[in-house]
């Protein structure tokens, strides 16, 4: 009981003295979330790199021209292409030259890039022999030796894929090839059968047409007989014509007939003309009668008897009248007849002359007796091929039969199966291996984490190094220096900590882990550089915000561990890790190592040195100007560490 007294007397003036200093119990507070901090950052880094594969710059340069093969077009390079962009396990960028490409992987542009060559179907696809098909996966180690172990782990799952899918293909065309080889035997035969059914049917067929051609010979016999027969008609028919032509009348005959009839018209014209003139003669006769009469018989000294003269002559005048009229009326119809005389007339000479015409054209176009000659020889040509016909066909019949019998063998002698695939066993086994192609190499990997250990550790050593001090504690001699001065004093101590710190990492990678740097200058300047620019970071902070800068300053080493891809590739972390990346002192000294060590990143250490210069100035104005010194005797200065 007692010591449990003691021990709740020990806690409650400890207690007790947190709670008098408020920045103290801040402190407390700050400290227990550090561990959860701490963990956050590593975590969420490393939490599902998968999600964020597609991030992970991988190049694709398909220089493959593909390969026509056993009636099958196969383009190997184009189906890993399509397959690797459907996967959507990495940020895939198609590129054109296999140069870029691998310049863009030693510059660190692309974590990797795979090459498929012009060949690469060409030596895949038939298998003549194992790993003919070399896709290229160009790496860096020295870049970032994740990233190099994520493109192994890559080659190989395309290995594997690749091959899979080419035997699936290849069996395919196998199996497709065979089957249709058979079914093409299979056709064949079924096809020579036919042909063999064909040829007996030709030769019955050419027995028929043996006896068809018989009949055609005695058809062509009666054919020349008739022939000669229709010769002996239409020459008859062309006397005939001919005697016709000559006896038909001249046509000076035929104009005086139309002559005639036409004159006969134009008389009748004038007699009709003359009798209307007698006519009218009579009517005025009869009027001037009438006229006559009534004054004589109006007369008192008129005799009787010429009264009577008068009545007589009267009546005389009309019946004058009346056969004038008559007369004239039949003359009219006799115009008319002679004008239907003549409308005939002139249709039976025309058709006279149609007559005549057609008659001397027939004439003219009747073939002469030389061509009847030749027609008649025509004929005894035709029964002689017929004869001919009749003789060839029974050649055809024997042919034919004989045809018959060869497609019979034939059919009998044909195979029933097909031939081997091509290639070796080793080559249709294993057709294609990747070549990798390793930039800035490294000898294992420790070598290649160095890099990202060492720049931590210098990280971690000069806060190690600010621990040492009492950041913000000067002695009074200080109070009238210039800043400048005040902190290069302060820093005399830490920075020959750091230097000796990178003695230290010097001699153990050269002479324990035996690194081989490629530019060893270079390195140590770097070393340097680095640890007094992480030196003067944590000192500023420290300055800033006191022993919270200092856990500040652990906090960040934490941030640009999983920013700088020290873990792995700084793209599989997320796009918090990716964004501040570049805004961070340890990613570019870390570049600028890896190149020093490696010649990575094409040897290029100066462009990263020049981004971490920037910290090293804004690092050394903060620690000089922010925050307040507290000046004390020299007497009064204690040790910050209790050894």
């Amino acid at each position: 009981m007692k010591l449990i007294r003691n021990i709740l007397t020990v806690a409650g003036l400890e207690m007790q003295y947190f709670f008098q200093h408020r920045k103290l119990a801040l402190a407390v507070v700050i400290v227990a979330f550090v561990p959860a901090l701490y963990s956050l950052i590593y975590l969420s880094s490393v939490w599902d790199p998968e999600a964020h594969s597609t991030a992970l710059p991988v190049g694709i340069v398909n220089l493959d021209e593909g390969l026509q093969y056993r009636d099958h077009v196969f383009n190997i390079g184009l189906d890993v292409q399509r397959t690797l962009k459907a996967q959507g396990r990495f940020g895939f960028r198609e590129l054109i030259d296999e140069d870029e490409a691998r310049r863009q992987v030693r510059r660190g542009d692309l974590a990797f890039a795979l090459i498929l060559p012009r060949d690469f179907s060409a030596n895949a696809i038939p298998g003549n022999s194992a790993g003919a098909g070399k896709p290229i996966v160009v790496l860096s180690e020295g870049n970032n030796i994740e990233s190099a172990g994520i493109a192994r782990r890559f080659a190989q799952r395309l290995d594997q894929d690749i091959n899979e899918n080419l035997n699936e293909q290849r069996w395919g065309v196998v199996f497709s090839n065979a089957l249709g080889s058979q079914r093409s035997v299979d056709v064949l035969r079924k096809s020579v059968a036919e042909l063999d059914q064909g040829g007996r049917a030709l030769a019955d067929g050419a027995s028929q047409t043996a006896a068809g051609s018989q009949k055609l010979a005695a058809g062509t016999h009666q054919l020349a007989d008739n022939t000669r027969k229709l010769i002996d008609g239409a020459q008859q028919i062309g006397a005939a014509l001919a005697s016709i032509d000559a006896q038909r009348p001249p046509q000076q005959d035929l104009n005086r007939l139309r002559n005639g009839t036409d004159a006969l018209v134009r008389g009748h014209e004038a007699l009709g003309n003359g009798l209307v003139e007698l006519r009218n003669g009579t009517q005025q006769l009869h009027v001037g009668l009438e006229t006559l009469h009534y004054e004589v018989s109006q007369s008192m000294w008129a005799p009787t008897a010429l009264t009577d003269g008068t009545r007589d002559l009267l009546e005389g005048s009309t019946k004058l009248d009346g056969g004038a009229q008559a007369a004239v009326e039949a003359n009219n119809k006799l115009s008319d007849g002679a004008r239907q005389v003549r409308t005939g007339t002139n249709r039976l000479l025309t058709g006279v002359r149609t007559l005549g015409d057609a008659i001397h054209e027939i004439n003219t176009k009747l073939p002469p007796a030389s061509q009847y000659d030749a027609l008649s020889h025509g004929a005894e040509e035709v029964e002689q091929g017929a004869d001919k016909v009749t003789r060839a066909t029974r050649d055809v019949a024997g042919g034919a039969k004989q045809l018959s019998l060869g497609l019979a063998q034939l059919h009998q002698a044909l195979p029933v199966s097909v031939a081997k695939p091509d290639g070796s066993p080793q080559g249709l086994a294993h057709s294609v291996e990747p070549h990798l192609e390793v930039e800035a190499p490294v000898e294992n990997s420790g070598s290649g984490f160095a890099p990202n250990i060492i720049s931590a550790a210098l990280w971690l050593g000069a806060g190690v190094a600010v621990f040492l001090l009492h950041v913000r504690v000067l002695p009074q001699q200080a109070r009238l220096m210039p800043p400048v001065a005040r902190l290069l004093g302060k820093l005399t101590i830490p920075t020959g900590v750091v230097v000796l710190q990178v003695l230290a990492i010097l001699a153990l990678v050269s002479w324990v882990l035996r690194i081989q740097i490629q530019h060893p200058l270079a390195f140590t300047l770097i070393l340097i550089l680095s640890a007094m620019t992480f030196l003067l970071i944590t000192f500023a902070l420290a300055r800033a915000g006191g022993d919270a800068g200092k856990g500040i300053a652990m906090v960040l080493l934490a941030v640009q561990l999983s920013s700088s891809g020290g873990i792995m590739p700084v793209e599989l972390s997320g796009r918090l890790f990716m964004d501040i990346s570049p805004w961070l002192p340890l990613t570019w000294v870390i570049k600028a190592l890896k190149a020093s060590m490696f010649g990575a990143f094409e040897g290029d250490w100066m462009t990263p040195v020049q981004a971490v210069l920037p910290w090293t100035i804004i690092a050394a104005m903060f620690a000089i100007y922010v925050g307040r010194w507290r000046f004390v005797d020299q007497g009064a200065l204690r040790p910050p560490v209790d050894i």
